[in-house]
């Protein structure tokens, strides 16, 4: 009798530990379906978020790019005022070959720039990478007037790209030659875009001077 009652009793202890080991396991089936729940959903958070911030980050840039020549540093003065008032990107335009005081000697009939300014079909290598002009509406085209015209690099530049849809603004430095029918021939040689009269600088031009006439331009 006290076997029977003895096996009666395990029996009921087995069923109610049984019962409260499925009770665990349902309670912790529950909660990790609800960290599972969370994780993923914060997952999805960070990856929208990681979209939106992307999105916003490759859609920032500017519209307006100069871009320049410059030999002795003056066109390149100018040229980086120009950029830092309109907060426009900037382009120097570099020669393979770069132009030494003796190549640029306006007295010697026989110097690098006498013959390339007195032969209209030369054509300079530039070594600059190329640069894609899209997104751009508004480039400043700056260079120094070389023998009253624009340095022939001037002329590789403008040929190798398609100006469609850009408003191009010439811009030139020089002690005294203005900037004469330059701005004209690059645009000839362009072939395309809206090209605007161009303006002379001297290297002591004010940020007074060069903002009334950005100004002027609007």
């Amino acid at each position: 009798m006290k076997r029977l009652l003895g096996l009666l009793l395990s029996s009921v202890f087995v069923f109610a530990v049984g019962g409260c080991s499925n009770a665990v396991s349902s309670e912790s089936s529950v909660v990790c379906t609800a960290v599972e729940s969370s994780i993923t959903s914060e997952s999805e958070s960070e990856t929208e978020a990681s979209s939106v911030n992307l999105t916003e980050e490759t859609t920032v840039g500017s519209d307006t790019l100069v871009v320049y020549f410059s030999a002795t540093g003056t066109t390149e003065g100018v040229a980086l005022r120009i950029a830092e008032i309109t907060e426009a990107d900037i382009y120097e335009i570099t020669a393979t070959d770069p132009y030494t005081d003796e190549d640029r000697d306006w007295t010697n009939d026989d110097s690098r720039c006498s013959m390339e300014q007195n032969d209209p079909s030369v054509r300079p290598l530039i070594s600059s990478e190329e640069i894609s002009l899209e997104g751009y509406t508004t480039i400043y085209l700056g260079y120094p007037i070389w023998f009253g015209q624009e340095p022939r690099i001037m002329d590789t530049f403008v040929e190798s790209y398609n100006f469609d849809g850009i408003t191009v603004i010439p811009f030139c430095t020089s002690g005294s030659s203005d900037i004469g029918q330059s701005g004209q021939a690059l645009a000839d040689n362009a072939g395309s875009g809206t090209w605007l009269e161009g303006r002379r600088f001297s290297a002591d031009v004010s940020d007074d001077e060069i903002s009334a006439w950005i100004e002027e331009l609007s």
